[in-house]
């Protein structure tokens, strides 16, 4: 009998942080004391004001279909919202509403991307790039953005990288997994190498923008460097900033025959993200914004918290990053050592299967970013939850022999 799963399907791998999530949530159900630090969204609730919103549109009715790419109103908030915090002009024409961030991103590769076509992917990366360039047909290429520079991709590194084949480049800053930002200065480097390379797209994923610390000033690519406009997907969405990641809406601007290409996409796949998440959306853009200063603060908090615990932990080293919830510690100094129970820690995947083992807390291997040996945890949790999670690690890394 031959195999139901398609070739396509074959060459990827389920999401391994949705993989961990689940595992945590297995565990908890079944009475285990687990603390999970795999899940990439915030613990803080929607603000009022924006469910309000919904629950407005609810009662106006406002429940039918919308158009595929997203509904006018929410378009003009988006090309609103690009103008007024990043400098940049999209008209409506130019604006993608998807279901949540991946669908965007998915449906540019789908439009662009033929068999052999090559995506830049700096690792560590988020867990899906990879596999969605898989899946729409392309071939992903890997290059690493090492510690010593910030896990930042270095133009020396990008211009090696690129061949008449790379059709895309893919910036994500602040960066999941390890909270990296580009400053601007290093922007202008790869635009540079990109300036050689007429062929070569950029999508840029900021995600997080909303969640840098400290003094950094967050710069998107397309703002740096606006010769590069016309061949750059600005990628976001509301799920960070607002903690509205269950409610699935996802946005890009870009350059108008992009935008078409995907809107094709977008109407034979999803059609239009729930009208209801849209109206939430709009009055999230619109509405007040000064709350973010006050989710800003706690996350810095907890980002010196672990930071300082992890530094603290026996064979784990950590830097500090500059923006979104995750830390990316090294546990290099673990490697080769014993459990308790005679295991081997010969890799980051084995690490953060024996701790969930010993000690109840399920963080995801670095293995999944594309570069070990690593681990990241998401500190979008309490303070308290934070320090007993670190304290288990602490443990845990004590007892290897």
């Amino acid at each position: 009998m031959s195999s139901l799963q398609s070739a396509a399907l074959a060459r990827v791998k389920p999401s391994a942080t949705l993989a961990v999530t689940a595992q945590a949530r297995q565990l908890k159900a079944e009475g285990r004391d687990v603390i999970g630090l795999g899940a990439g969204e915030p613990d803080f609730d929607t603000p009022d004001n924006i469910k309000q919103a919904a629950i407005d549109a609810i009662t106006r009715g406002e429940t039918k279909y919308t158009d595929a790419d997203g509904m006018p109103q929410l378009k003009a908030a988006i090309s609103a919202k690009f103008k007024r915090e990043n400098g940049l002009d999209y008209s409506t024409a130019q604006i993608h509403v998807a279901p949540g961030g991946k669908p965007v991103i998915f449906n540019a590769f789908v439009a662009t991307l033929n068999p052999g076509d090559e995506v830049i992917v700096p690792a560590p990366y988020w867990v899906s790039y990879p596999d969605m360039v898989l899946l729409a047909g392309g071939e992903p290429v890997t290059v690493i953005g090492e510690e010593k520079d910030g896990f930042k991709l270095r133009p020396e590194v990008l211009e090696a990288a690129i061949t008449p084949k790379t059709r895309w480049l893919i910036l994500n800053s602040p960066s999941n997994p390890t909270g990296a930002a580009y400053t601007r200065a290093e922007l202008e480097g790869l635009a540079d190498v990109l300036r050689r390379h007429p062929q070569v797209w950029v999508l840029t994923d900021d995600m997080y923008e909303h969640l840098v610390y400290g003094d950094f000033e967050y710069t998107t690519i397309a703002q740096v460097a606006p010769d590069l406009y016309d061949r750059t997907l600005t990628v976001n969405g509301v799920s960070k900033a607002y903690a509205m990641t269950g409610w699935r809406i996802g946005y890009a601007g870009g350059p108008k025959p992009l935008i078409d290409l995907m809107r094709k996409v977008a109407s034979q796949t999803t059609s239009n993200p729930t009208s209801i998440s849209q109206w939430a959306a709009v009055e999230a853009l619109n509405g007040p914004q000064d709350f973010m200063a006050e989710r800003r603060v706690a996350f810095e908090k907890r980002r010196d918290l672990v930071v300082s615990m992890l530094n603290q932990t026996a064979g784990v080293t950590c830097a500090t990053p500059e923006g979104a919830f995750y830390v990316y510690p090294s546990i290099a100094g673990l490697i080769g050592k014993t459990t308790e129970g005679g295991v081997v820690i010969d890799g980051d995947s084995t690490f953060a299967a024996e701790l969930l083992n010993a000690e109840g807390v399920a963080v995801v291997q670095g293995e999944a970013f594309g570069l070990s040996p690593y681990f990241r945890i998401s500190y979008a949790t309490s303070e308290a939850v934070l320090e007993e999670a670190c304290t288990r690690i602490q443990r845990f890394a004590a007892s290897l022999k």
